[in-house]
């Protein structure tokens, strides 16, 4: 039998809903018990895909080829569940999909209402591709009291009455600010948030206090006699030093206890051990490696969540700390000098769309490989190091990307078809956004005896992709000539994944994103690797 747990928040957005539930959903595997995450996302977005970094974050992709929420990727770095397309939702997603069914006549002429047409696609969605999972949880976007979630909150009160208490329970993240003239904390707008949730039928069963003081017992008390909650379902949620220490902070406070509790079941003590490890490794590192990342969101650093949280395991892997250097990549485009990287360890170009920048990143590419600097680069990443290298390496000085507009040398291009599986898929390039991306899990053959070949330990591999443009391999001999490998292949050998220069110490690109497949307690052979590379640098500075 699946319980279904969901997760609210209230009072103001951005406290950690996503972590909350990576952390429990951590914590009740550990306790022996299978799992699933969901996120329901109230934007009417039909997902977040042609949405901005900075509005939105970075957008995570699952091997079935969604684009998703970023804390998709939280759930899985803490879990190991790979996510699927059923696990996020949008409204957009939800009304597109009643408006095409009610197109198709498939309602027989009924007036389609919010209830019960939307709130039953939601009900349905929570519930479905489902195989043998003991726990759901399920987070609700945004914050309680925001227009678009209602049909969501409506949704889950309908499930929370159609499978009973047993069966579901309400966790609510809310905010107990501390207000520094008074000296004290305050419980008030967690009482309010909850009055909210309540005036929408729904009661909460557990209280998540976010909060940068600890939580005396007079508090939590005050808050579970005023909200209906029992007192050790009042869970505090202080700063932690490291992401990795949550799960553990949660457990001494009782939160899995709380859970079980509720449902009325008993389950062994969890194993700790690995999330305490992580920890020893994040907090009291053995050196420190610094990172220039060089890229073009780097005002909000959200862009690149699964990236820096790769770098992060890459240090635990070589019990190193991680010092991450963000660079705007324009920069580097004006009287800025280079040598600005000097001190770096590693230089690592992310991925990314359009023309602003670019420059600036092939400037870092050409620094890295003149200067022996270990260089990672990753999807946009990988083809400034190409474009570069045809330029400066092979002699091809007009050498650009299509991305920008018309070139004589068109060294990166943009994908008309591609295998995936036995299926050719076409795209125009007036197409719609989302339909020109290549999305998903793709298989890569590697050169056996390359540098990728050694770090993988394996002839074949398959990693997520995101992307319009694809490096030409019409050029490929000539930049093989100048020294330039393409050490991993489509296994169809058209489309080029992995670029290297062997007799550079470390100098990688991929057309791939390896950092949504990273894990803290299963760090990305790749990063691993790079940060191992960086080490061996800071050795040499």
């Amino acid at each position: 039998m699946t319980r279904f747990i969901f997760i609210t928040g209230g009072v103001v957005s951005s406290l950690g809903k996503g972590l909350a539930s990576a952390a429990l959903g951590a914590l009740l595997q550990a306790r022996g018990f299978k799992v699933r995450l969901r996120k329901l996302d109230p934007y009417i977005n039909v997902d977040p895909g042609t949405m901005s970094p900075y509005q939105h974050g970075e957008v995570y992709v699952t091997d079935d080829g969604a684009e998703t929420d970023l804390d998709l990727g939280h759930y899985e770095r803490f879990t190991g569940v790979g996510a699927r397309k059923s696990d996020n939702v949008t409204t957009g997603r939800i009304y597109s999909d009643v408006i095409a069914r009610e197109r198709r006549g498939d309602y027989l002429g009924a007036t389609i209402q919010v209830i019960p047409h939307i709130t039953d696609a939601i009900k349905n969605f929570v519930v479905s591709d489902l195989e043998d999972e003991d726990f759901v949880l399920c987070e609700i976007g945004g914050t309680v009291g925001d227009i678009e979630g209602l049909p969501f909150l409506e949704a889950i009160r309908q499930l929370g009455n159609e499978l009973g208490r047993e069966r579901t329970m309400f966790v609510h993240l809310t905010l107990v600010p501390f207000i520094a003239a008074a000296g004290e904390l305050k419980t008030k707008p967690t009482q309010h948030s909850v009055k909210e949730l309540l005036s929408l039928g729904i009661q909460p069963d557990m209280l998540v206090c976010r909060s940068e003081h600890p939580l005396p017992d007079g508090e939590r008390r005050k808050i579970a006699q005023f909200c209906n909650v029992r007192h050790d379902s009042v869970i505090p949620a202080l700063d932690a030093e490291s992401i990795y220490e949550v799960p553990i902070r949660y457990h001494h406070e009782g939160m899995d206890d709380a859970v079980f509790r509720h449902f009325g079941i008993s389950a062994p003590e969890p194993d700790l051990t690995t999330w305490k490890d992580i920890h020893v490794r994040k907090t009291k590192p053995e050196g420190e490696v610094s990172i220039a990342v060089v890229g073009k969101y780097t005002g909000l650093l959200d862009a690149y969540k699964s990236l820096s949280e790769a770098l992060d395991h890459g240090g635990i892997a070589n019990n190193v700390r991680v010092k991450l250097n963000w660079i705007d990549s324009q920069i580097f485009e004006g009287d800025t000098p280079l040598e600005y990287l000097e001190d770096t360890h590693g230089i690592l170009v992310p991925g990314g769309f359009g023309e602003r920048g670019a420059e600036g990143k092939i400037a870092a590419a050409r620094f890295a490989r003149e200067r022996g600097i270990p260089y990672f680069g990753i999807c946009f990443g990988m083809q400034m190091a190409v474009i570069e290298a045809a330029r400066n390496m092979a002699g091809i000085t007009n050498a650009n990307s299509t991305e920008f507009g018309a070139t004589d040398e068109p060294v990166v291009g943009l994908m008309t078809e591609w295998l995936k599986g036995n299926a050719l898929e076409k795209r125009r390039n007036d197409g719609d956004l989302g339909g020109t991306m290549r999305l998903g899990a793709f298989p890569c053959v590697l050169t056996e005896g390359s540098r990728v070949h050694g770090i993988y330990g394996s002839a074949k591999i398959s990693e997520r992709h995101r992307h319009r443009y694809e490096v030409n391999t019409d050029y490929k001999d000539r930049l093989e000539a100048a020294g330039l490998k393409f050490s991993g292949m489509s296994p169809d050998g058209v489309l080029p994944e992995i670029v290297e220069i062997p007799e550079h110490p470390w100098y990688i690109g991929v057309q791939f994103h390896p950092e949504l497949k990273s894990k803290p307690f299963d760090s990305h052979p790749l990063f691993t690797s790079f940060i191992r590379a960086a080490v061996n640098q800071s050795r040499l500075v």
